[in-house]
This record gives C-alpha cells, sequence and structure tokens, in this order.
C-alpha cells in the first residue's frame, strides 16, 4: 500500500491510500511498510510525493525545535500508561480465557453469553493500546511484534471454519492439520494477509459467526461447540480446542507486551525512557499521529463509508464497531493528557504530551485538546450496528460517520503542528 503526504486544506484527505481495503476477509492490520515525514511539510505549505515539503504551521513559537524540559517526564508517564493498559488487557484476556475455558468444558447457551460478553469486555482495554503501534516497538516491531498474531484484521472466516454455501471449509474442518499453538501461530497469514488464524478476531468469528444480519450481530449457535448434538456440525470438538488454543495465546503475546513494558528489568522500557528523550517523543507522536488519521480515519472508517457495506466493519461478526471507534481515540487521549483510567477505576497520571506541548505553545496544546475532545465525543455518537450507520440509505448515520472522519483528519493536520514545533519526523505506513 503506498501512501502519499501532502499538504491540505481542512477535509481534504492527508493520507492518500492507493489501494482500496477488501471487505472482512482483508488485509491484515500489522501489514506495513514506512516512508519519512518532516514536520516542515505539515501547514498550510506545499508539499509533494513522500519527500519534504515546506511551509508554516500555525504552531510556531518561541523555543521551537527544542524539547521542553519536562519532555523526559511525560516519556516516563507513557511508559506507565502503556504498562498499566497492558495490564489490563491481559486481566481482560485472562478473564475471557477462563470464559471460554468453562464453556468448552461444558457447553451450554449461558456459557457461550457469558465467553461473548467477556470478548466484548476484553477490548476496552486493549482498544487503548493501538497507540503504542507504529514505530516499531514491542508491539509490531518486524522482527517478532505480536501485533498480527493480537489484532489482525479483516479475516477470511473460510479459512477457520464453515461459512454459509461450505460446509467443509477452513482449518477446523481439515483433520490433517494439528491444533496446536504453533501450528495456528505458523498458519496466521500463510499464504495471504487475509488467512488470519489467531487473535481477536478469530475468535469473534468463532464466537459469533458470520454477521449475516442486517441490524445484528453473527448468530452462531452455541451447539456448534456441543459434541453431545446431534444438530451440531462436524468437529464440535476441533471447534472448541481452536478457540481455546486461540485464547491461551491471547496470553501468552498480552503477557509479552506487559514484561517488555515492566519495571525494573532490561528490557524495552528501560532503553525507551534511558536513550534519546526526542526519539522517544517522536515515536510517542507518530503512534497518536498515524492512528488518528490513517489507521482509524482513513483505513477502519473511510473505507467503511465508501463501500456501505457492513463486510468493511472493524469487529463486523460481534457489531462492536462502535465501540472499537470510542476506545482508539481514547488511547490517543489517554497519551495527550497523560492518564489513564484503569479497570479497577484507579487512575495512572503524570506529565503528558499537552504539558510538553504547553510550554512551547499553549495556543496549540488548547487547539489539539480541544480537537481531541471532539473526536471523542463524535465516536461516542455513533449509532449501533456501525453497519447500519454506513449504509447507503441511512443519511443521518453517514453523516456521523463522516463527521468523526473530518474531526480525525483535522486531529491528524493538528498533530502534524506538534511535529513542526519539536522539530521532528513521523515514520508512516505505506
Amino acid at each position: 500500500m503506498k501512501v502519499a503526504f501532502m499538504a491540505r486544506t481542512p477535509h481534504v484527505a492527508l493520507v492518500a491510500l492507493a489501494l482500496s481495503l477488501p471487505a472482512c476477509s482483508g488485509k491484515s492490520d500489522s501489514a506495513s511498510s514506512s516512508g519519512t515525514t518532516t514536520g516542515e511539510g505539515e501547514g498550510e505549505g506545499e508539499g509533494e510525493g513522500e519527500g519534504e515539503g515546506e511551509g508554516e504551521g500555525e504552531g510556531e513559537g518561541e523555543g521551537e525545535g527544542e524539547l521542553p524540559a519536562n519532555a523526559a517526564d511525560a516519556v516516563t508517564t507513557y511508559s506507565q500508561i502503556v504498562l498499566a493498559s497492558y495490564e489490563d488487557s491481559l486481566t481482560g484476556a485472562q478473564t475471557l480465557d477462563a470464559a471460554v475455558d468453562a464453556f468448552v468444558a461444558a457447553p451450554s447457551e449461558a456459557g457461550f453469553d457469558a465467553a461473548r460478553q467477556a470478548w466484548l469486555d476484553s477490548r476496552e482495554p486493549y482498544l487503548q493500546t493501538e497507540v503504542y503501534r507504529f514505530y516499531d516497538g514491542p508491539i509490531d516491531n518486524p522482527t517478532d511484534g505480536p501485533e498480527g498474531l493480537i489484532n489482525a484484521w479483516p479475516l477470511d472466516e473460510a479459512y477457520i471454519d464453515y461459512v454459509a454455501g461450505d460446509a467443509t471449509s477452513g482449518i477446523i474442518n481439515d483433520s490433517s492439520v494439528t491444533l496446536d499453538a504453533a501450528t495456528l501461530m505458523g498458519l496466521n497469514e500463510a499464504g495471504g494477509e487475509k488467512n488470519i488464524a489467531t487473535g481477536y478476531h478469530a475468535m469473534e468469528f468463532l464466537l459469533w459467526g458470520q454477521d449475516m444480519s442486517d441490524d445484528g450481530p453473527g448468530a452462531r449457535p452455541w451447539t456448534d461447540f456441543d459434541t453431545t448434538s446431534l444438530s451440531a456440525p462436524p468437529n464440535a470438538d476441533r471447534r472448541g480446542l481452536y478457540l481455546t488454543v486461540v485464547s491461551d495465546l491471547l496470553l501468552t503475546h498480552l503477557g509479552d507486551m506487559t514484561a517488555a513494558w515492566g519495571t525494573g528489568g532490561s528490557n524495552y522500557r528501560a532503553d525507551f525512557e534511558g536513550g534519546d528523550t526526542e526519539a522517544a517523543i517522536q515515536n510517542i507522536l507518530t503512534g497518536m499521529i498515524v492512528l488518528s488519521g490513517f489507521e482509524t480515519g482513513g483505513e477502519r472508517l473511510q473505507a467503511a463509508l465508501d463501500s456501505g457495506d457492513q463486510e468493511d466493519e472493524h469487529s463486523c461478526f460481534s457489531d462492536n464497531t462502535h465501540r472499537d471507534m470510542v476506545q482508539d481515540v481514547v488511547g490517543v487521549q489517554n497519551v495527550w493528557r497523560g492518564t489513564y483510567t484503569r479497570l479497577d477505576g484507579s487512575t495512572v497520571s503524570g506529565v503528558g504530551i499537552r504539558d510538553v506541548v504547553e510550554v512551547a505553545d499553549a495556543d496549540l496544546a488548547a487547539r489539539v485538546d480541544a480537537r481531541i475532545d471532539a473526536s471523542v465525543t463524535l465516536a461516542e455518537a455513533l449509532q449501533p450496528p456501525f453497519d447500519q450507520e454506513i449504509a447507503p440509505g441511512n443519511a443521518e448515520g453517514r453523516a456521523r460517520v463522516q463527521a468523526l472522519i473530518d474531526s480525525l483528519r483535522d486531529q491528524e493536520d493538528v498533530l502534524f503542528e506538534v511535529f513542526t514545533l519539536l522539530g521532528l519526523t513521523v515514520e508512516i505506513p505505506e
């Protein structure tokens, strides 16, 4: 996928996608390369292609290009928030795993509903961690980053299990495939980006099945996992085993993330906090800006709005896409403000990126603050199910989605002003 960065007036795409996204049987979140754009190309100046543009941003002030003295404190706060949110994600995954194990051991409708609810609950903290992507940190570094094993999307349902029109498709129905962690990890994206075998969305498909409804989620029956049911499709035992293996893998990979950001060890966090502060701030802002416009505003929202197809929504099996949008933007807000509310209601807080920017340019800090707040409000205004918001005949719903896209693009713009202010460069996925 090629991405060109250019200066733009409000509501004109900053990120030009040269490849349209496929439907729910499409590409992985984790597939990307990168190009470098300097902050100099931001604002209302002119820039072309992937090179360096020139122009004057609105965030210029005294000391431009120099980091304020509180920048190192902001790096420390960021690390604390990252750890807390990954710990909460692991806690949510542990609750999900317990619900899955209980259901598979004794399948019932109540157990199935409990597993589904645990999946929904587990997404709330994890989605707030997506802002830690896009700078080759522990979650998505090209060597061993597990993002593609945790949250790859969208997926080809027929790669995993039966689908409408093909009762024998998928890994589950191929008895020659051993269902264990190593095998499923090896099969993830094997032969194509849409061949997703692990992660949240693989579990989502197993818990809900295909979304064949215009106004609700998938309706997979719990009896698909009941080995005693005469009405269940074949391989109920393998279906249950698959679900438990993928759930266990989620625990492993989220555990790896908490270890990478833990305290008191020789790990990524130690290097992040002990290294160059400017590089750390640049990485933090890169995650914020790419998630805001390119990922959430572009790949997840604009593509779905353009097609008007329910298969293009992010969590298309469970119809949880509206929460995906809210929590992704809240994740950006957490980093900006330097505060995170944990699952138990306690708060992790300290010097945020907002505080760093405020020292250099209080007006710019206020404008970023207002824009992120507006994006959160607009995300919360989305009406579930999301597939009805983007339906071609729903003018009001489509207007709500478009308003959020516009706000996220404006958010991307004003964050680019921060790059200009601090004299940084940003690595952008292509």
